[in-house]
């Protein structure tokens, strides 16, 4: 079985080296012997801000530390990186709110490494935060989560995928309604890879950066959202507007509009202070079953379950 694995891993490596930057990359290995994965999935991470300085003071895993455990339940965590990972100084360190430096993000060169002990395996690029550093540091980013062992997909501009491997199979499928080359390529692109995903015979999962803060869902996001579905979509989530928006069941699929904040120091109300992961069991026939596992930001920056 080792050598088999081996040799498939070698061969997915190979391939990945005729691939773009950004559209293909192997990088959990399969869950042996089992016809089923258990995936958490979880909203905004930022880690810059308020929530550095934290860090700085009492170290990366204290962000962590209330959640930790539950986080270890899952077979691997995806989330959404809401910001470069770079070598810079931080801008927004010290900034006001209405400053410009102030929603520019970069986070610590340690920050692929403190993702990866907590059980986040993949992450997606695919959000108006990715490039706040330039092309220069979305290829930072992808150097230091490809170091870590840590899977990304999305790239910053919604196209690429991400396939995990294992039984079953699980393609990851970045959507950014803020791609700076226009929101109908990056759909486009989206709706394209779902097709091929399920060609394959793959579970293709939408993970969607969209929608408007601080509000109930759009309804682009909605047409976006059964577009994808109507393409073969085994599940979508989104992530974007800060607080948790309404979810449905179309056509047998889950849709959850935005999961909210996960790490990030918003605390002006309620809402924003409340999220929550989304706890999926996949088989080869697609979802098995679906719970919410709320969260909530709390004022040392910690996100902790909410009991």
């Amino acid at each position: 079985m080792e050598i088999v694995l081996r040799i498939l891993t070698g061969i997915l490596a190979f391939l990945a080296s005729f691939a773009p930057s950004g559209a293909l990359h192997y990088v959990a290995p399969p869950v042996e012997e089992r016809n089923e994965v258990r995936v958490f999935f979880a909203g905004d991470i930022m880690l810059d801000r308020s929530v550095r300085v934290a860090a700085d003071e009492k170290g990366g895993d204290f962000i962590f530390s209330c959640i930790a455990k539950r986080l270890r339940e899952a077979d691997y965590v995806v989330a959404n990186l809401e910001g470069p990972i770079t070598a810079n100084r931080s801008k927004s360190v010290g900034s006001s709110v209405g400053d410009a430096n102030n929603t520019r993000f970069t986070f610590p060169t340690s920050t692929a490494t403190l993702l990866k002990r907590h059980n986040i395996r993949a992450v997606s690029l695919a959000n108006n935060h990715a490039s706040d550093f330039g092309r220069e540091g979305i290829e930072a980013t992808m150097r230091y989560l490809r170091e870590a062992g840590v899977g990304y997909f999305g790239d910053s501009l919604g196209d690429s995928v991400h396939s995990e491997g294992g039984t079953p199979a699980i393609t990851y499928i970045g959507y950014n309604q803020f791609d700076p080359r226009g929101a109908e390529i990056s759909e486009e692109s989206a709706l394209a890879a779902v097709r091929l995903a399920r060609e394959r015979g793959e579970l293709p999962v939408v993970f969607a950066h969209w929608g408007d803060e601080y509000v109930p869902p759009t309804a682009l996001q909605k047409r976006l959202a059964r577009d994808f579905i109507d393409a073969g979509a085994e599940l979508v989530v989104g992530a974007h507007p800060h607080v948790v928006q309404s979810d449905e069941l179309y056509a047998g699929k889950y849709i959850y509009y935005s999961l909210g904040n996960f790490i990030f120091d918003q605390y002006f109300r309620e809402e924003v202070r409340n999220g929550f992961i989304l706890d999926v069991v996949f088989d080869e026939a697609g979802v098995r079953s679906v719970e919410k596992i709320p969260v909530y930001l709390e004022r040392d920056r910690r996100t902790c379950p909410t009991l």
